[in-house]
C-alpha cells in the first residue's frame, strides 16, 4: 500500500517549537495549526476550549432534537434515550475541562437537559 503524502500533514505542538518544515520523500509537508483525529480536536498549544465547545454543542443540537421530538417529559422516557452524556463524555479523558469557562459551558448543557426531565426541576 502506497503512502499518500497528500494527506500528511505537522502539528507543531508546543510554545518554544522552532517549527521546522519537514519533507517526505522529495515533497514538502504541510503545515497545520490543528487537527482533528478520531472526533478530538488538538491545537497546537494544546488548548482544549474550542472542543469543549465542540462537544457542547453537538450536545445541545442533540438536546434540542429530543426536546422538539419526545412529548412525554417522564423521566423513565428522557433517560431512558441517553442521547446527550455520550457526547459530553467522549475522550473526555484527553481533552478534560481545564478552564472554569469551559467548565460552565458544559454544566449549561447539563443543567438544560434536567430542565427537560419532569420530577428534577428542583435539583437545579
Amino acid at each position: 500500500m502506497k503512502f499518500c503524502k497528500a494527506k500528511c500533514k505537522v502539528l507543531h505542538v508546543g510554545q518554544l517549537n522552532p517549527k521546522y518544515q519537514h519533507r517526505l520523500g522529495g515533497e514538502w509537508i504541510e503545515s497545520s495549526f490543528e487537527e482533528k483525529d478520531l472526533g478530538v480536536l488538538v491545537e497546537e498549544k494544546l488548548n482544549m476550549s474550542q472542543q469543549c465547545a465542540l462537544a457542547a454543542q453537538k450536545a445541545n443540537r442533540i438536546l434540542g432534537c429530543i426536546q422538539r421530538s419526545v412529548t412525554s417529559r417522564s423521566r423513565e422516557v428522557i433517560c431512558s434515550s441517553a442521547l446527550v452524556r455520550p457526547h459530553l463524555e467522549y475522550c473526555v479523558q484527553l481533552w478534560g475541562p481545564q478552564y472554569r469557562r469551559d467548565m460552565e459551558l458544559l454544566e449549561t448543557i447539563q443543567r438544560s437537559a434536567m430542565k427537560l426531565i419532569r420530577g428534577l426541576e428542583h435539583l437545579l
